[in-house]
């Protein structure tokens, strides 16, 4: 049994098909599929896909590269949406300074916007960092000083130290196809480390088809890929990293148990 932390269930080349790209991924074993929103347009679409399988929860919340066009969204409308049963979670969120599509303060300001609503609602929050390890960990220590609120970093690409700071914190931390590419050894080297409690996968699907199905379009089954080449990394079988990401996801997203 798997989960995929995060999938982009309505973005082109899976939302034509969605209910062939599921089924193909409980045929894999994914039990679970988080589908990840990045603009608030997406909101009512991601959140009607979750409703509409038992099997699928929502994210609502702003990517990085969507802030200049967010820069007045206020914590009320984040919280209207949490509301909803099957939304589990807040983001993506974060900080991406490797193509600058919006203006750092405002991706920055927007990032403690989220913050601040995971600590009100205690729904965890979707991290993404690029290029933005000094002031993503900057910011997370110092709300993480106004009072604690769970929280992953999505699609992990970033340092040893950033990942042993972060998990000093008491982030979880999620692992997508970019494990199985033949550059990513240091990631190969931070994945052996991460402890077993704080460890999901994903797909982050249509993006990053793991080996062997690189060039192609991801879909949320790619997951059994890059599980099974996370638990041969970490030398257990893969039914032993399958507990163990699924035990530490529903421990991560509690609403999801409801």
């Amino acid at each position: 049994m798997l989960i995929d932390s995060h999938c982009h269930l309505e973005y082109e080349g899976l939302v034509e098909d969605q209910n062939g790209v599921l089924e193909r991924a409980r045929a894999a074993g994914i039990r679970g599929f988080l589908n990840i929103s990045t603009r608030r347009s997406e909101w009512e679409r991601v959140v009607g896909t979750a409703a509409r399988y038992p099997d699928v929860w929502a994210s609502v919340g702003i990517h990085p590269h969507e802030a200049d066009q967010h820069a007045d969204l206020g914590e009320a409308a984040l919280l209207e949406a949490t509301r909803h049963p099957k939304v589990i979670g807040i983001g993506e969120t974060g900080l991406d300074y490797y193509y600058d599509k919006s203006d750092r303060e405002v991706q920055q300001a927007l990032f403690r916007t989220h913050i601040s609503v995971s600590r009100e609602t205690g729904l965890p929050l979707i991290i993404h960092t690029r290029d933005a390890e000094d002031d993503t960990f900057r910011i997370l220590e110092e709300e993480m000083g106004k009072g604690a609120f769970p929280a992953l970093i999505h699609c992990f690409t970033a340092s040893a130290d950033f990942g042993r700071k972060v998990l000093d914190l008491g982030l979880s931390i999620s692992i997508s196809g970019i494990v199985t590419f033949k550059n990513a050894k240091d990631l190969q080297d931070v994945v052996e480390t991460i402890p077993e409690d704080r460890i999901l996968v994903e797909t982050d699907s249509p993006f990053l088809a793991p080996v062997p199905h690189r060039g192609k379009r991801c879909e949320p089954a790619f997951t059994a890929d890059t599980a099974r080449f996370v638990a041969d990394l970490r030398g257990i079988s893969i039914e032993s990293l399958g507990e163990a990401t699924t035990r530490n996801f529903f421990d991560l997203f509690k609403k999801a148990k409801a």
